[in-house]
């Protein structure tokens, strides 16, 4: 059997997920026919057939946790070379020892699994292996410290929006701003996110310092002319947050199609690695399901993030001192204060407020 292991994901990423099999055994592939999608912490990735064949074995089934380097597929005929052995050798015990018929052997591990396991009250010869020639690894140690527990260790989306989320915490010095903006001037039918990416681009330009990654490490401050969109989208996997790119040169009907169209691919999780890198700001638009204000959380390295809460017909003073109930919008703008200070802030929500605020 000729085997193909999980090739480089590439960025360091280790592990992927299995998520579904595109292919069977006893199937024939093309060369760069797509056999696999798995999940990493980055994203979905379609894996492509190395080389044409008859599919022989799949190593794991969906849900899985596989490594790079890891056998992935089986395809009949002879291995090309050597180097790779599947299946248990027997191990010819060291002079001196001998071992019951029957008994049973220890998983191996690496001692930072080990240290792991025994932290959690793991026994590894309860554990189930999945690594590499029947290696534990930690998730497969996590795994069974929550079946104990009666839960089930975070996978994919969940597990990275969990890290992110951690990280963000520990690090980003968040502050909040609210405001809100009547809007009842808008036009019957006017879209609520294109005119939120408007109002941020005409904001980055009143006030670049929030349209901006921070380095901690050199503690320093990277301003963008361009304006690079990071918009969260809720879908049951977990929170995806896809960027669109060069706002400043989109407008109208296109803005609204472009939008819609990085949502549905996010939510069908069709995203290539890259759509989810490299946004200078970020936007939650959390009032689609609830709430008036929030405390979005900032992601490193970006500096801001605007959220928008539920619009509601509100009680509102005219300028004549008349009272009327008019359609208000909620905004809350979180920024990171290791890198802004609260008069950027204030000027950059002054602008999108205002930019909100028109009629056209």
């Amino acid at each position: 059997m000729r085997i193909f292991a999980l090739p480089d994901l590439g960025e360091g990423l280790h592990e992927a997920e299995i998520v579904e099999w595109r292919v069977a055994p006893g199937d024939e592939v093309v060369a760069d026919q797509i056999v696999a999608a798995v999940e990493t912490d980055k994203a979905l990735v379609e894996i492509p057939a190395p080389w044409p064949g008859r599919i022989e074995k799949l190593f794991g089934k969906p849900g899985d946790t596989i490594r790079v380097g890891a056998p992935f597929i089986g395809f009949a005929g002879e291995p090309a070379d050597a180097g790779t052995v599947v299946g248990e050798l027997a191990v010819a015990a060291p002079p001196g020892t001998s071992e019951a018929p029957g008994a049973a052997r220890e998983p191996r591990a690496a001692p930072a699994v080990r240290a792991l396991a025994r932290r959690l009250g793991v026994a590894l010869a309860d554990v189930v292996p999945t690594g590499p020639e029947g290696t534990v690894s930690a998730e497969d140690v996590e795994r069974a410290a929550a079946a104990r527990a009666g839960g089930a260790p975070l996978r994919g989306m969940l597990r990275t929006m969990a890290r992110n989320m951690a990280r963000a915490h520990a690090e980003v010095a968040a502050v909040t701003v609210t405001d809100d903006v009547d809007i009842d001037a808008w036009p019957d039918g006017c879209a609520l996110m294109p005119r939120l990416v408007r109002a941020l681009v005409a904001a980055a330009r009143a006030e670049p310092a929030l349209n901006a990654w921070y380095d901690p490490e050199r503690a320093s401050r990277r301003t963008f002319a361009e304006v690079h969109v990071g918009i969260a989208v809720d879908t049951p996997e977990g929170l995806v947050v896809p960027v669109l790119r060069n706002c400043e040169a989109r407008a109208g009907a296109a803005l609204a199609a472009d939008i819609d169209a990085l949502v549905a691919q996010a939510r069908a999780r069709r995203l290539a690695p890259e759509a989810l890198r490299g946004a200078t700001i970020l936007l939650s638009n959390y009032g689609a399901i609830a709430g008036r204000y929030a405390t979005p959380i900032v992601v490193p390295p970006a500096v801001a993030i605007v959220g928008a809460g539920r619009i509601a017909r509100r009680a509102v003073v005219l300028a004549d001192g008349r009272i009327a109930a008019h359609r208000v919008l909620p905004i809350s703008l979180t920024f990171d204060h290791r890198a802004a200070t609260g008069g950027e802030a204030g000027r950059f929500l002054a602008a999108l407020v205002e930019d909100l605020a028109r009629a056209d």
